[in-house]
């Protein structure tokens, strides 16, 4: 286990970026937090809870309202998934290959 928090973005499981997807399981998994719980800096200190400053500003979106009106905030302490992604190869245009990753409908109808 890494001496880091999971991000405590509200979306970052579920942006589709290569670093978040697992693909033995087809996952898109949170990422860690950009820095470790030991780092000593005055210059970025709430890098200890968010693995990027877009996932801080969504963070603090959605809690604002709860931060003034002085509300708990939960603290997210494992790691979240968002199921149902595979890798897709497809072709451009071009006749180049390149890789996509996508959600899967796995429902019968």
């Amino acid at each position: 286990m890494p001496n880091k928090h999971f991000c405590q973005g509200p979306n970052c499981h579920e942006k589709t970026t290569q670093d978040r997807f697992l693909k033995s399981r087809g996952v898109i998994r949170g990422r860690y937090a950009y820095l470790p719980l030991d780092h000593q800096s005055e210059y970025y200190g709430r890098g200890k809870f968010f693995c990027s400053t877009a996932c801080e500003g969504a963070w603090l979106d959605e809690h604002m309202e709860n931060i003034e009106q002085g509300r708990p905030i939960e603290f997210i302490r494992h790691r979240r998934e968002s199921g149902g992604y595979e890798k897709v190869s497809n072709t451009n245009s071009w006749g180049r290959t390149y890789n996509q990753i996508e959600r899967v409908d796995n429902r019968s109808e």
